[in-house]
C-alpha cells in the first residue's frame, strides 16, 4: 500500500483502478458494526468463489505453499509480486497490484503454469480477504472527509467493498464526478483529505493486513 508517493495520487488513479477494473465488487454504503473473525467472516460475499475471505487454516505448513505459489508466479512473469499474507484466522491478502502490468496472456499463462501450486494453497492470486476493522475506519474517515469537502455520494466501505492492498478503498463509479480524476472538486477534496487517504493507504499495506 505504499508504493506511490502520495494518497493524492493512489485516490484519483484508484477512480479506474478500484472501480472500473472491477466492476462486480460490491459497494455498501453503511459500516460494519461488528468486529473480528465473526464480522470478516459474516460479511463476505461469494465466499465459495473467493477462498481468500475464508477463515481457516492458518498453518506454517499453508504458509508455506502460498510462498511456493508465489515464487512460481514471479518466476513465470510477475518478479516483483509479494508472497500472500496470511492471518492468523487464516484470510489472505495478496498482492494484485504488481500483477497490474502483465497483459491478459501473461497474467493467464503465470496462473495456468502456477496452477497447481495455488490450488494446493487454496487462495486466488486476484482477490482479497475481507478488509479488516482498522481498514474500514480509516476508510471511513476517508468518506467523512470527502463527502465534507464536495462529494456527498462518497461512500463508507464495509468489510465488503473491494479494496487494493497498498491502495484502499478509492473510488467507485457512482462517486466519480463530472470529468473525473480533473475535476476541480475531486482535485479540492484530495488535497484538503491528504492525511486521512495516506492513512487509509497505510492501513490496507500487506504488512499491517497481516496484523490487523
Amino acid at each position: 500500500m505504499n508504493r506511490y508517493r502520495t494518497a493524492a495520487v493512489l485516490a484519483i488513479g484508484l477512480i479506474c483502478l478500484g472501480a472500473c477494473e472491477k466492476p462486480d465488487a460490491p459497494s455498501v454504503p453503511r459500516l460494519a458494526t461488528s468486529s473480528g473473525t465473526t464480522e470478516r467472516a459474516g460479511n463476505q460475499n461469494n465466499q465459495d468463489d473467493n477462498p481468500n475471505a475464508v477463515a481457516g487454516d492458518a498453518s506454517a505448513a499453508r504458509r508455506a505453499k502460498l510462498h511456493a505459489a508465489a515464487q512460481c508466479v514471479r518466476t513465470h512473469g510477475a518478479p516483483n509480486y509479494q508472497d500472500p499474507v496470511l492471518t492468523s484466522d487464516g484470510y489472505v491478502y495478496t498482492d494484485d497490484v504488481s500483477l497490474r502490468s502483465l497483459d491478459g496472456p501473461q497474467l493467464d499463462a503465470a496462473t495456468t503454469a502456477c496452477q497447481d501450486l495455488i490450488h494446493a494453497a487454496n487462495f486466488s492470486i486476484r482477490d482479497q480477504g475481507p478488509a479488516p476493522t482498522t481498514l474500514i475506519r480509516a476508510g471511513v474517515k476517508s468518506a467523512e472527509c470527502m463527502r465534507a469537502h464536495g462529494l456527498p455520494d462518497f461512500k463508507d466501505p464495509t468489510a465488503n467493498s473491494h479494496f487494493s492492498p497498498g491502495k484502499g478503498f478509492g473510488l467507485d463509479s457512482s462517486t466519480i464526478p463530472p470529468g473525473g480524476k480533473e475535476n476541480p472538486t475531486l482535485r479540492r477534496a484530495v488535497d484538503a483529505c491528504r492525511a486521512v487517504l495516506d492513512a487509509e493507504a497505510a492501513a490496507s499495506s500487506l504488512g499491517n493486513l497481516g496484523h490487523a
